[in-house]
């Protein structure tokens, strides 16, 4: 029987510049390559899949009410070569992030499904794509740029731009440059990563590059000595006009719209040229591919790959290894697998309002099901591992024992980091990133995004604040012995390495002494000395600052800070961290702070400043009849300047519940004052009052922390009771002190035990690779079968071995410990 509702799907639009979810579901990693592939909407091209125990399509429907879906079913054609069937580079080739012919490799089912007709399961309209109006619309959808490629593609694009170096360049008048003069350095022999000055024609070798590429830096030593700010790589260039050009001044990649001009200033022409060296780009990409975790023994065998519960892999999107090993960190822990566990997906699912792909929630939900359920964690040939280790709670797992070892695929979280990433701009990006920042920032966008469901549902647990915990700092001044305590929330404890040079290797590597992870943090817990203008002596003084805990965390971050700047840019160092026996940290009652003592007395306050107006601007509003509080809070909010400004001001806002409240400077506010004053940027008290919070609340907020945003959330979070009015009172900020809430607990004494950590191997935090250790439960573990190391490293999950843990654990970036 024909479909009644046909008619309906030839007036749906083709998508565009839509995002279109064909290649997997929106809510689960269930892909088209899978027996009932995956249905797409064909109103908002939303990706759902049709398995018996999820059915997530039905859902969407459900929910949206979206009549038709075009079913996506994925085979690879006979003798194809299917590129996830070779072991994935360690990074994802810029230059292959490019739709690929899909149609080259793979042959495509198509089917139309009106779920009106048979709401339980979508009904299929036979021969619907022989319409060639539904046929142009289904081929639209295939043709489109899926939203995977869609979020690597954009997040892949990077704009090199000209200068005003490039674009005023001033060339000394000079001839042709013979072809010896070519030929090598001028100032030595190396004929390879040659620099050619584009002022005067020098020609001088790079500096060493990556990879090993020679370079003795005398291109830079040209440019120290003559001023001439830019250089174009020789081998690089191509007879299209493009090549890698530098500019020292800018320190930056950079283009020269006239590059074949001024190239022939030399009597260089483009046209004749060929590429014959690897642009800077291609040696990043070759270098990062180079950065990899031994898979092997220390007798060189293979380390076994496992599989099961808790053991799947996260497939690198491109420079993303900094993000897999933060999340498979977060959900080898308990408080993250207890909130994102099934039953809090479907009942959450159900109930979101927005698209599964645009909510962080959802994605959230996606990630903890792929990576904890085992349903993904197969080899990636299919067959069945041939031996079981166990399935020992969430770690359980099976031990492939293959005399080849056969890896997994893991899963693509692609959906989830266009979420985190977006508005970023480094996190939208496919650079590579620091795992201490992300970590931050992805705690810091899951305490935003939870404050609405709390809202709805107050027994929702805030997972973020397993690693919440309280700095109290007391400030001493060594005059009149007079004391302020300050305390403040934190989610990483970050310790300075110190590096002492052992000696060096034969190849120049300079080789560090051993520090102890205790001592780092004896160190951080110390005193030192300060200058400080003490509000009771009115005067600079010497005083001493001594940080402790004001609480304990239950989920331990130890962030190992060992870098040196080199020319502005972090560089790595390899100081070996040697961890307390049996990786136990303890802390006893003199690593907790006490406050305020009985025979201490409390440093006054600073009396705060109060803003100055402009004489004649705040005249000219008097005389029209507004209060005179009114007419200074449009002054501040408009720059204290100007009548006719802070006029429209007070008509916008002159039903703004706080519009009369006293203007207070807040304690201890110095020169910038009348900044911290003015009225908050409208837009960013509308996203604060999207989250829940009242304008007041906003308002009060952004004052308190300069207007940045996120720590004007985290100001609103830590006080929940605040309603946002402004009143005066004594001793503001040592009462916003005390009635901050601080997470963590004051228990000692208090033991640690190691979880997880975050190894980084590479020159500095923004090329190299990163892999997880966990420790992951299985029956026959050792110790007690407190469980074994399991390497994750991005999809590829092996059982680790001793002797490599035991040094990458000296060298590791991020330390997780749990509480015991």
């Amino acid at each position: 029987m024909a479909c009644p509702h046909l008619d309906q799907v030839k007036n749906i639009r083709a998508p565009t510049v839509q995002a279109v979810h064909r290649e997997e579901c929106t809510l689960c990693f269930d892909g088209q390559d899978s027996d009932s592939g995956v249905d797409v909407c064909l109103t908002c091209f939303n990706g759902g899949c049709l398995g018996n125990d999820r059915n997530h399509a039905q859902l969407h429907y459900e929910k949206s009410h979206h009549l038709f879906t075009l079913n996506v079913k994925r085979k690879l054609k006979p003798n194809a070569h299917r590129a996830d069937e070779e072991e994935p580079p360690t990074k994802m080739k810029k230059l292959a992030i490019t739709e690929e012919r899909e149609e080259d490799k793979y042959d495509h089912t198509l089917t139309l499904k009106c779920w009106l007709c048979e709401a339980t399961a979508g009904s299929v309209i036979p021969d619907a794509l022989q319409d060639p109006k539904i046929k142009s619309l289904a081929d639209g959808v295939m043709s489109s740029l899926s939203s995977a490629r869609q979020s690597e593609v954009k997040a892949w694009e990077e704009e090199i731009t000209a200068c005003e170096h490039t674009l005023l360049l001033q060339q000394e008048s000079s001839g042709p440059i013979e072809a010896s003069g070519l030929a090598h350095c001028r100032s030595c022999d190396l004929k390879e990563n040659l620099w050619l000055c584009m002022t005067c024609g020098s020609l001088g070798c790079g500096r060493q590059l990556y990879g090993g590429i020679g370079g003795n830096g005398h291109g830079l030593d040209h440019f120290k000595e003559s001023g001439h700010p830019v250089s174009v790589k020789l081998g690089t260039i191509t007879p299209e006009g493009e090549a890698d050009i530098f500019c020292y001044i800018c320190d930056e990649t950079r283009q020269d719209p006239e590059l074949s001009a001024h190239l022939s200033t030399f009597g260089i022409n483009v046209r004749s040229l060929s590429k014959t060296e690897k642009s800077m780009t291609e040696l990043q990409i070759e270098h990062n591919l180079r950065y990899d975790f031994s898979l092997t023994n220390e007798d060189g065998t293979a380390l076994e790959p496992v599989f099961g519960r808790g053991l799947t892999g996260l497939q690198n999107l491109g420079n993303s290894c900094y993000m897999a090993s933060v999340l498979q960190t977060l959900f080898s822990l308990r408080q993250f697998q207890e909130r994102y566990k099934t039953a809090h997906a479907i009942a959450h699912t159900r109930a979101c309002e927005k698209l599964p792909a645009d909510c962080l929630e959802c994605q959230m939900y996606k990630v903890a099901d792929g990576l904890l359920s085992g349903r993904y964690s197969v080899p990636a040939s299919g067959d069945s591992p041939k031996s079981s280790v166990g399935q020992g709670g969430e770690g359980g797992g099976l031990l492939h024992q293959s005399p080849t070892p056969v890896f997994q695929n893991g899963v693509r979280p692609v959906t989830l980091k266009a979420v985190i990433g977006k508005g970023h701009a480094e996190f939208s990006t496919m650079r590579q990133q620091d795992s201490e920042e992300f970590l931050t920032h992805l705690l810091n966008t899951l305490r935003r995004d939870i404050h609405k469901y709390k809202q709805q549902d107050p027994s929702i647990e805030d997972v973020t604040r397993t690693f919440s915990y309280g700095w109290e700092q007391r400030l001493q001044c060594a005059d009149c012995k007079k004391v302020k305590y300050m305390t403040e929330e934190a989610d990483v404890v970050s310790v300075s390495v110190p590096a002492n040079e052992k000696g060096k290797m034969e190849d120049g590597k300079v080789i560090y002494e051993d520090v102890l992870l205790e001592k780092c943090l004896e160190t951080l817990l110390g005193t030192e000395a300060l200058e400080y203008k003490c509000p009771s002596c009115n005067k600079t003084v010497h005083a001493i600052k001594q940080t402790r805990f004001a609480t304990f965390p239950e989920t331990l971050v130890v962030h190992a800070k060992k870098f040196q700047l080199v020319n502005w840019v972090p560089a790595k160092l390899d100081i070996p961290v040697i961890l307390p026996q049996g990786d136990i940290l303890e802390f006893e009652g003199k690593h907790l702070g006490s406050g305020l003592q009985p025979d201490e007395q409390q440093l006054g306050e600073a009396p705060p400043e109060l803003p100055q107006f402009d004489a004649e601007a705040l005249g000219q509003l008097l005389m029209m009849g507004f209060p005179e509080i009114r007419c200074q809070k449009a002054l501040l909010a408009t720059g204290n300047s100007n009548a006719d400004m802070a006029l429209n001001w007070l008509l916008n806002h002159s039903e703004d519940p706080d519009i009369d409240a006293p203007i207070l400077a807040p304690a201890g506010s110095g020169g910038g004052v009348m900044q911290s004053l003015a009225e908050p940027p409208e837009e960013l008290v509308s996203m604060l009052a999207d989250m829940g919070f009242t304008g007041m609340q906003a308002k009060k907020a952004l004052r308190q922390t300069d207007n940045n945003m996120e720590r004007a959330v985290e100001w609103l979070f830590s006080h929940p009771d605040d309603d946002g009015s402004e009143v005066p009172q004594q001793g503001q900020e040592r009462q916003e002190q005390q009635s901050k809430t601080i997470y963590g607990n004051k228990n000692v004494p208090v033991r640690y035990r190691l979880k997880a950590f975050i190894s980084h191997k590479g020159p500095s935090v923004h090329s190299g690779h990163y892999v997880a250790h966990i420790r992951k439960p299985f029956e026959n573990s050792g110790e007690g079968g407190d469980g074994d190391w399991v390497l994750f490293n991005d999809e590829k999950v092996v059982r680790a071995d001793e002797g490599s843990v035991k040094e990458l654990k000296k060298l590791a970036y991020l330390y997780v410990f749990e509480r015991v």
